[in-house]
């Protein structure tokens, strides 16, 4: 039996959340099971750059580098990379060290491809063309989707303020409150909320310049 880990990339942080990381590890999963490979670790990036941008794929390549494991899989190319050039240097990378890369959706070996057959080689670029096409369309209508939300006078990007997410307004009135009555300071602010266990929206402690932010200072 094939020795292989599995490689999942999602496009941010955010979308670590949602059901694409499960989805790509089920497909994988349900090739290897067809095709005879252990899955021996996982690994899981949420970027969209280069390599030096991706620390799981970096850290699967240094251990295959340690290890006798010579394979890795992933749901498809352009969730392996959807960018060309990208793409082609992170494949580079592979041959240069002798590894094998298997998309779970066709179970084609795409490395081999790559190096013995110029047809399948063209193949797996065309791929590459039409992921990077679907990327810049996806790309455009976002923004063409902004650009009408500002026309509007819509929020178009960047987190929500303060207030707008469950849980946030009973929390913001209070801070108003104290610092309306003029004998709190962020800070004291911040120590009392830490007292009383309210956490921030990313669930630490609060600080004067939290506080502060919160109040639009």
């Amino acid at each position: 039996m094939l020795i292989a880990y599995g490689y999942i990339r999602v496009s941010g942080i955010g979308q670590t959340k949602g059901h694409g990381p499960q989805r790509q590890k089920e497909l994988i999963a349900e090739h290897a099971k067809s095709a005879r490979i252990q899955i021996a670790d996982w690994y899981e990036d949420a970027y969209t750059g280069t390599e030096g941008d991706r620390p799981a794929f970096t850290s699967a390549i240094s251990d295959m580098l340690a290890g006798e494991v010579r394979t890795l899989v992933v749901e498809s190319l352009d969730r392996f990379s959807r960018d060309l050039m990208v793409q082609g240097a992170l494949l580079s990378t592979l041959i240069r060290h002798g590894f094998t890369l298997i998309a779970a959706n066709t179970g084609d070996n795409v490395t081999e491809a790559f190096t013995s057959d110029p047809m399948r080689k063209a193949m797996v670029q065309i791929q590459g063309v039409f992921a990077e096409l679907d990327k810049s369309l996806l790309v455009a209508k976002l923004r063409k989707a902004k650009c009408a939300k500002r026309a509007n006078g819509e929020r178009a990007e960047g987190p929500a303020p303060y207030g707008q997410k469950p849980g946030e307004s009973e929390t913001l009135h209070r801070i108003r409150r104290l610092r309306a009555q003029g004998h709190a300071s962020f800070q004291q602010i911040a120590d009392r909320l830490n007292s009383d266990r309210v956490p921030t929206r990313m669930g630490g402690l609060w600080h004067k310049g939290t506080v502060a932010k919160v109040c639009g200072r």
